[in-house]
């Protein structure tokens, strides 16, 4: 059953003509403001009316609404991307909101999915993180190394990790990472057969 509040809205909706002048528009949008049930929809239907038919001069009339700039921006944004003809009546506009930045087969998708099966908006929100969550490719697993050392080498290496405040198997990623940096860095330079001037000889014996 549609509320009068409903009702109202549509009506009021029904005033968007083009030729309309900039003070009947802010009129407009004072009243579907104020009622307390007003329309998302109806509220980014009016913005986009007024972006096209007015130009900048819109953001003078958004005062009217009590409503602030980036809420409106919200309603225009999902109005804009869903036309009436796309917007699915058993569901809310808080639902087509979840959707706004899929594709349109996605949006249709799922709107149908969420009207035929009775979802609420946060039941939506939740298959849709389940879905983007399966899509995700998976973290590649870590490697698990290991190797016998003597108790000798052992506490030797104890004793340099403790030195670096780090603890053994911190110590020795950081010390494998590089050496294995500074061997193939060595072994880049003699294949490109870069050779060190006799100046710099000179300067590294020093």
């Amino acid at each position: 059953m549609t509320s009068d509040a409903g009702h109202a809205n549509r009506r009021d909706l029904g005033q968007l003509r083009p030729g309309m002048s900039f003070k009947e528009w802010t009129a407009l949008g004072s009243r579907l403001g104020h009622v307390s049930s007003a329309s998302a929809w109806a509220l980014g239907d009016w913005l986009l009316f007024g972006q096209r038919s007015f130009g900048q001069r819109y953001r003078t009339a958004l005062q009217e609404t009590n409503l602030d700039y980036q809420t409106l921006r919200n309603y225009a944004w999902v109005a804009g991307t869903f036309e009436p003809s796309r917007r699915h009546d058993g569901l809310s506009f808080q639902h087509h909101a979840e959707l706004a930045s899929v594709s349109e087969a996605e949006q249709e998708l799922w709107l149908r999915r969420a009207e035929t099966e009775h979802w609420s908006r946060n039941e939506l929100r939740r298959r849709l993180s389940l879905h983007r969550s399966a899509r995700r490719p998976a973290a590649p697993a870590a490697v698990v190394m290991r190797f016998e050392v003597t108790p000798e080498d052992e506490q030797r290496w104890r004793r340099a990790a403790a030195s670096k405040d780090l603890q053994l198997p911190d110590w020795l990623r950081t010390v494998a990472d590089a050496a294995a940096r500074n061997e193939l860095s060595d072994r880049e330079l003699a294949e490109s057969g870069s050779e060190i001037a006799p100046g710099q000889v000179k300067h590294l014996a020093r």
